[in-house]
């Protein structure tokens, strides 16, 4: 009989502690309110996209658009004063396309002009 009482009353304190309703205090709710739209309005001001400047793909492409062809110009051409004068042409004038990009990146807005925007992931929107 007293492990059955016992065991009730193990059992009624289970109970009663299943039971338990605590809320959090309003002050505490207002709080974390508070602090969630202060992390939005946050988040919000952040840009939602990432800009990719683009403004050295011009130069890459020409480098090796005219590499390839004085590579070519030396292989292809028999006579060898030929073949190294348009090597060297060739050459020069992707020299002359990483010159003119630098130039163009100093003087002009070019960096801001080439860009993509790629959208961020989980930003509010």
């Amino acid at each position: 009989m007293k492990d059955d009482q016992r065991s009730t009353n193990i059992d009624e304190i289970i109970r009663a502690s299943m039971e338990l309703t605590d809320e959090p205090s309003v002050e505490l709710n207002n709080k974390i309110k508070a602090a969630l739209y202060q992390q939005e309005a946050v988040m919000r001001k952040q840009p939602a996209t990432r800009t990719v400047s683009l403004w050295y793909l011009p130069m890459i492409l020409n480098l090796i658009t005219f590499n390839m062809l004085a590579l070519v110009s030396l292989l292809l051409i028999d006579n060898t004063y030929l073949s190294y004068f348009a090597a060297g042409i060739c050459f020069y004038i992707g020299i002359a396309g990483v010159l003119l990009t630098i130039v163009g990146v100093k003087r002009t807005n070019m960096k801001e002009d080439i860009t993509i925007h790629v959208e961020k992931r989980s930003v509010l929107a």
